[in-house]
């Protein structure tokens, strides 16, 4: 019909238009009905998708429960690593999820949130099982159009990639860089759409990227996503092998050198304003 409105994801809105129902309201509602106290999450946070390295962290007897988290849907389990003590959320899948819960925890006190999601290979740098910068995410989800105007990629802050590019130690720690493709339905991964996405030069596919971005993008917040490609599309012989305590152990290897850059980065911006 002639009068029919555009795809609301695409419609005209106000970006600059403050949320009536905040992070705030939420966080305060669960303290109150679960007698609560406030409290802050660790500077550093974690997104587990796959809940690989969070059951590693209990089952080792490494983490142990924030009593005070106060979201209504995850649990965020606290740990120590090579000095530095963090939170980490499990099997936190898809955008609105993810970006709901990484609200959550900048309102709490978070300064830094990595995540590091299992995810497809589109175009081959390696073989699986290895780990992907992401520095740019197409946008073919819902929830960033909230948060940005429509275009086809969100990306990584240029300070944090320029940071990561320039000091992580390859050597050590084994890294590619490049694009991935955000996706709401992993089982709409249709030939012609893969096609596209590897003309794009799209390392991976994943759920959650193009989202956190744009919510880092619209927030000046520190997010940084990395891909696990653990498969080939179910294209491949060993699919879905992640490694050493599936995969834990290069997650956690992934999580130190990322912090050390990233406090390296912090130190130099507080000395040199």
């Amino acid at each position: 019909m002639a009068d029919e409105p555009p795809p609301p994801l695409l419609a005209p809105r106000d970006y600059a238009a403050p949320s009536v129902f905040t992070v705030a309201h939420l966080l305060a509602g669960a303290r109150a009905q679960k007698h609560l106290p406030s409290a802050m999450v660790p500077p550093i946070c974690l997104f587990d998708p796959d809940g690989d390295l969070v059951e590693y962290l209990r089952q080792t007897g490494q983490s142990i429960p924030d009593a005070t988290w106060a979201c209504y849907h995850t649990t965020l389990d606290r740990f120590a690593h090579a000095g530095h003590p963090y939170g980490i959320v499990g099997r936190v899948v898809g955008a609105p999820f993810a970006v709901m819960v990484a609200e959550e925890l900048f309102a709490s006190g978070c300064e830094l949130l990595i995540s590091i999601t299992s995810a497809g290979q589109i175009v081959p740098l390696a073989d699986p099982p290895y780990f992907v910068l992401i520095e740019e995410a197409l946008r073919d989800e819902g929830t960033s159009y909230h948060y940005l105007p429509p275009a086809a990629f969100s990306a990584i802050s240029p300070a944090l990639r320029a940071a990561l590019r320039a000091e992580w130690r390859q050597a050590q720690h084994p890294l590619r860089f490049g694009r991935s493709w955000t996706t709401d339905a992993p089982f709409r991964e249709t030939a012609p759409l893969i096609t596209q996405a590897h003309a794009l030069g799209i390392a991976a596919v994943e759920m959650e990227a193009a989202a956190l971005y744009a919510l880092a993008m619209v927030q000046h917040r520190a997010i940084i996503c990395f891909a696990h490609i653990t498969n080939q599309l179910g294209q491949g012989d060993a699919e879905f092998e992640k490694g050493q305590a599936n995969g834990s152990l290069a997650m956690l290897a992934i999580i130190a050198e990322t912090t050390r850059i990233w406090h390296a980065a912090q130190a130099a911006e507080s000395e040199y304003p």
